[in-house]
């Protein structure tokens, strides 16, 4: 379980921390951050499972970011944090997995990351070992209404999938269009056909020909038959270089 910890507070994020790496399980701290906005990019770039998520801090709250995290796609589990029970109700309106008050023990802190197993592993690279050949019913188009009418797109000629709230962008070798579906819904449906690159993105296996620099440092996946350049996260960085050596 990846974890990353939104606190303002430096010495609440470092025990934090600590109490987390002391604990028996696969629980790995991936990053920090000491506001709202910083902890909505971290999860953009890095994919955590899970954000312990301080309630009161400067700027935007923990509930207002919280709100923000569940717009992802896949959205991280959240665990929101405060020296004061009284948020607990809005905490639980805004579907958070758990709450904690400050300061967290150890045994209450171990129960709420052992309840979340079931729901965080979903987020992870679950993919199904479905492939065309196993299942002929399996879509061979993506279809999007559009004035009135419906757009279609094959499979075969889809470059890329881009998630975008609550659409998701697809761009095909004659243009783009949105679909009404989920970026995983996707990705369990055809694990054939795409490698996830990036939390938002998914780009045509067959498609995806190289790596290079971004100006700003990041690495950005290389597609044939479109210009555009897609980022790559650290995360999935290693396993995309894995496919580009081996195929």
């Amino acid at each position: 379980m990846r974890i990353l910890i939104v606190d303002d507070e430096a010495p609440a994020r470092t025990r934090l921390r600590r109490l987390i790496e002391e604990l028996d399980g696969d629980y790995e701290v991936v990053g920090e951050a000491a506001d709202g906005e910083s902890a909505v990019a971290a999860c953009i770039d890095d994919d955590a499972d899970l954000v312990m998520l301080d309630v009161q801090m400067p700027g935007a709250s923990g509930l207002e970011i919280a709100a923000r995290l569940a717009e992802l796609e896949p959205p991280p589990a959240v665990i929101l944090v405060s020296a004061d029970p009284e948020y607990a109700l809005d905490a639980f309106e805004h579907k958070v997995a758990d709450y904690l008050v400050k300061p967290i023990g150890r045994e209450r802190l171990s129960t709420a990351l052992q309840r979340l197993t079931i729901t965080t592993r979903p987020q992870r690279e679950a993919t199904s070992e479905r492939s065309a050949a196993s299942d002929p019913n399996r879509r061979r188009h993506l279809s999007a209404h559009y004035r009135g009418g419906v757009q279609t797109a094959p499979i075969d000629d889809v470059i890329y999938l881009m998630a975008e709230q609550k659409y998701v962008t697809v761009r095909h070798t004659s243009g783009t269009m949105l679909v009404d579906e989920s970026l995983k819904a996707l990705e369990q449906e055809f694990p054939d056909r795409f490698t996830r690159i990036h939390r938002n993105a998914l780009v045509a296996t067959g498609r995806l020909i190289g790596l290079e620099k971004g100006n700003d440092g990041s690495t950005l996946a290389v597609l044939s038959g479109c210009d555009q350049r897609l980022a790559v996260s650290r995360r999935h960085l290693p396993e995309v270089r894995r496919f580009l050596r081996h195929g």
